[in-house]
């Protein structure tokens, strides 16, 4: 019940606040350990969440884990998608998913549990297409909001984030994510949201 009404009952990442505004917080996030399979969204019948399915699989949060050890892995949050130009770019968070530009390729992760200290540490998949790898630290300026996560209230913030931080002197190295921290069955009145942008 309480995650329909947007209490987040798993782990997130840990993340040291270097700087708070009344706009944006910037963070450092720890470095962590990401499972992610990479996918053309028309094999879920265009579904660009397809691939949660997948990493769902091999952390056996719905069946048996589908590693090799079996071990179950505990979920995590934010579920966190990126949409950018073709070229692969780093990314972190439980899940992420990145839209390849032409190619229409989506890249979803989950961020593994702290206890998984190095990639060779979490149980290896059974399935090829998950890819288990190391992220160090990084730093984001980051806004939280509430509510349904659309495409235009999504486009909106990051226009304004950008645009404090351009202002604030940081300098954008890459695409922005964009964090959901509730499943698909919460109200939309008690969901909470994250737009991150990487900075210097």
């Amino acid at each position: 019940m309480g995650m329909v009404f947007g209490k987040i009952c798993v782990e997130t990442p840990k993340y040291q606040v270097i700087k708070s505004t009344a706009d944006y917080e910037i963070r450092q996030y720890a470095p962590s350990v990401i499972a992610q399979v990479t996918y053309d969204p028309a094999q879920f019948k265009g579904d660009r969440d397809g691939g949660f399915s997948v990493l769902a699989n091999y952390i056996g949060a719905f069946s048996n884990p589908q590693n090799t050890k079996p071990e179950k892995i505990a979920m995590t949050a934010p579920v966190i998608t990126q949409q950018s130009s073709a070229e692969k770019i780093a990314m972190t968070a439980p899940v992420v998913t990145k839209e390849g530009g032409d190619t229409k390729t989506v890249t979803m992760q989950f961020l593994l549990p702290a206890k998984y200290q190095k990639a060779e540490e979490a149980p290896k998949p059974v399935d090829e297409r998950v890819v288990i790898r190391e992220e160090g630290e990084r730093k984001y300026g980051v806004v939280t909001f509430g509510g349904a996560a659309s495409a235009q209230v999504v486009e909106d913030r990051v226009e304004k984030l950008k645009r404090v931080l351009e202002k604030d002197g940081f300098k954008i190295i890459g695409e922005y994510l964009l964090a959901r921290f509730n499943p698909p069955w919460t109200l939309p009145a008690f969901r909470t949201n994250e737009v991150m942008i990487p900075v210097e």
